[in-house]
């Protein structure tokens, strides 16, 4: 693929403006939603394990040791992503619009893929505990996955400025560090069933959908900038999708786990 975005840098000030405007309204709906669900949650919790083998490598897996590493309140986690993208959204549209603006120019939005980062990992850790994947060193394999892959989005970017040929490699690896956590979970619920019979509750296969197909969404709205193609020819049209798909993604989200786990 030879595609190029186009010239940026004579954005004008009143397509900012706009994005400026639309800041605001997304991190006041993050910040209400956010705020509601650390409010009106109960004092469920979710639980990190640790297992000890308890012998040397070999010993049978039944001598060894579970126990509990951590325990997460999840309506306040749930909220805190929420809150992340808040703050981030209140950042772009007021003290740090000036950035946002510059970056925009240049073809990236570094700010975005910061709160992505943590966001967006919190967001797959939470999917992974509800699913039934506990182990501290698994959750954290899964953490520097997602990490992963949103630099690379980060890298995409910075490494494709406008007027330049677009350079796929880092899409496609992010693509690959993407797929790892979901590969997870999905390798852990089919195990769960084939060993007893029963899997997860019926919501989790809904939050596993709906946000399985959502995370994709970013990267084919990515894909198009750099292919484009139609409305995606103009960057600012990406950067007002992202907005959206972040929105719904976490709205979703932590609305299925607070009206399946956290009504106080």
């Amino acid at each position: 693929m030879t595609t190029e975005l186009s010239d940026l840098s004579t954005i004008d000030d009143h397509a900012l403006a706009r994005l400026r405007r639309f800041n605001l309204v997304m991190g006041a709906l993050h910040l209400v939603s956010g705020l509601f669900m650390w409010l009106s949650s109960n004092d469920f919790v979710v639980q990190g394990s640790g297992f000890s083998l308890k012998g040397p490598p070999g010993t049978p897996l039944v001598d060894g040791e579970l126990f509990e590493a951590f325990s997460l309140p999840l309506g306040a986690w749930t909220a805190a992503f929420l809150l992340m993208s808040a703050v981030a959204h209140f950042f772009m549209g007021t003290v740090g619009f000036e950035r946002y603006c510059r970056e925009l120019r240049a073809g990236r939005n570094r700010i975005r893929w910061v709160e992505y980062s943590f966001s967006a990992t919190l967001m797959i850790l939470l999917i992974s505990l509800v699913t039934g994947i506990t182990d501290v060193a698994a959750l954290i394999a899964i953490a520097g996955a997602n990490v992963a892959m949103i630099l690379f989005g980060w890298l995409m970017e910075v490494v494709n400025p406008p007027g330049h040929p677009v350079y796929w490699s880092p899409f496609w690896f992010g693509c690959i560090a993407g797929a790892a956590p979901w590969v997870a979970i999905a390798v852990s619920v089919a195990l769960g069933v084939a060993e007893t019979g029963a899997g997860p509750p019926g919501f989790v296969y809904g939050i596993l959908v709906t946000i399985f197909a959502l995370f994709n969404c970013f990267a084919v709205n990515q894909w198009l900038q750099y292919r484009g193609k139609g409305r995606w020819s103009d960057y600012l049209h990406g950067e007002r999708v992202y907005m959206w798909l972040s929105l719904v993604a976490k709205s979703l989200l932590a609305w299925q786990i607070w009206g399946n786990t956290l009504i106080g």
